[in-house]
């Protein structure tokens, strides 16, 4: 059996309307067998969706034994509302928060304008998160690199080692296609003494552009031999499905051989190529 991490995480968004809601509980009823370690539940761009982040969340808490981490980005809030977020968080029984900057509210491409009163930078977040106290705080981690350090592997270990010395005890990657990446920055955050978890991010494929779109804001690459398979078949969707399948979990056995923590599926609110990808794994 190739699987070594017993560790499994999903991410959700918010859904829009009750028909969303809907599918993301029937996703979140199929994907509970897994006994996953956690579900993190989004924001929005621009922190749009806040107040459904913490209603389903709060629901999530609620309804299901699975710990939740809630998302918390310095767009749009104060310091003083933040810290009310942080208690609404706490009174719902959330116990894990993701601290991170966010997107602006133009899109990530957007330039970035600091609400008044508020934060910066996500390691703000998580030093308010440890003052106000009661929580586990995660990050973001970048193996291609966070958009704004230009590539900068330094820089972005610097960054890391500096929210774990703030209070972060975990990390969850932006998603990314090729292994090596995620080995060369553990390795990196190693040799400077971190003790940071580092939980590979994997998106499961469906919609080639869809992956064009989020590689692009995310500042993800796509190697050129994957972005040539999904090309060949984006017309069409049952192949572009089996093939993110089979990318996902070639990947996953790769990082499974690394002993990583965990694996954290950007479901986008469904559930069936996850469970495929984890009976594979299971089936080696």
């Amino acid at each position: 059996m190739v699987i070594r991490a017993t560790k499994y995480s999903f991410e959700f968004f918010p859904p829009k309307d009750q028909a969303g809601e809907e599918r993301l509980w029937a996703a979140m009823e199929a994907l509970e067998p897994m006994a996953p370690d956690f579900i993190s539940v989004t924001y929005g761009a621009g922190g749009s969706t806040r107040d459904r982040t913490i209603r389903i969340t709060s629901q999530i808490t609620a309804r299901t034994s699975i710990p939740t981490v809630a998302h918390l980005t310095c767009v749009g809030s104060t310091r003083g509302e933040l810290i009310e977020i942080l208690q609404k968080y706490k009174e719902a029984g959330i116990r894990s928060i993701l601290a991170l900057r966010g997107d602006p509210t133009g899109g990530p491409g957007a330039p970035w304008v600091p609400t008044a009163g508020g934060f910066n930078h996500a390691d703000q977040l998580v030093e308010l998160a440890m003052q106000v106290g009661g929580f586990e705080v995660g990050v973001a981690a970048f193996p291609d690199g966070h958009p704004a350090s230009n590539g900068d592997l330094a820089k972005d270990v610097e960054v890391l080692i500096r929210k774990e010395s703030l209070g972060a005890s975990f990390a969850t990657t932006q998603f990314f296609f090729e292994a090596e990446k995620y080995q060369r920055l553990v390795e990196a955050l190693a040799a400077k003494g971190s003790n940071l978890p580092i939980i590979p991010g994997i998106l499961p494929v469906t919609n080639v552009k869809q992956l064009v779109r989020m590689a692009e804001l995310s500042g993800t690459e796509i190697p050129a031999d994957i972005l040539a398979k999904f090309s060949a078949v984006e017309n069409d969707s049952d192949a572009v499905r089996k093939l993110g399948i089979e990318v996902a979990t070639e990947l996953c056995e790769q990082l499974l051989t690394l002993g990583v923590p965990g694996l954290h599926f950007y479901t986008m609110n469904t559930s069936t190529a996850t469970l495929e990808i984890y009976r594979k794994l299971v089936a080696k």
